[in-house]
């Protein structure tokens, strides 16, 4: 049975190249994050509305990866993230948002702790309050009881301890 692992957690803190790096290992496929390909035109001028596009995009592009995948999936972002954006920027979230982060479960999150060095990016916004968010991330993924892994490391290394806890579950 197909495995779906989510790499979460605060902007900057590694999770593309977590989720790509991952999927080389484990000679699979990894779903890309969807809000990069929405943002590139509009960057930060962006709506609520706009985050529930990227959350259904998001969700539609996991759904295509899923047969090319072999026995893991992981998943660039989810709806975790769409949550949390959506409270902290505007200070609510959709429901259908907050339905999907219930019952779209995965078998397990990497939660990326904010040990990196933050990488300035046009469409990041939030360079102060990553432990912040990281605490928003942990405290939603335990209120679930979901289970999860927080990754932590610089290189090889955030590497390393992220494949100890996929193959936990493999």
């Amino acid at each position: 049975m197909l495995k779906r692992i989510s790499i979460t957690g605060p902007e900057s803190t590694g999770k593309s190249v977590l989720a790509k790096r991952l999927a080389e290992h484990y000679n699979t496929s990894y779903v890309p994050e969807y809000a990069r390909m929405y943002l590139k035109d509009i960057g930060t001028n962006y709506t609520m509305d706009d985050v529930l596009q990227i959350a259904k995009g998001q969700l539609f592009s996991e759904l295509q990866f899923v047969p090319l995948a072999k026995k893991v999936l992981f998943c660039d972002t989810d709806f975790l993230v769409t949550k949390i954006w959506c409270e902290v920027k505007f200070n609510a979230c959709p429901a259908w948002i907050e339905q999907q982060f219930r019952e779209h479960r995965y078998d397990l999150y990497l939660l990326c702790y904010p040990d990196l060095a933050w990488q300035p990016d046009p469409l990041r916004e939030n360079p102060d309050d990553r432990d912040y968010l990281f605490r928003l991330y942990e405290q939603e993924l335990n209120k679930h009881g979901f289970r999860y892994a927080v990754v932590k490391g610089v290189g090889d290394q955030r590497l390393k301890n992220a494949v100890k806890f996929v193959d936990e579950i493999l």
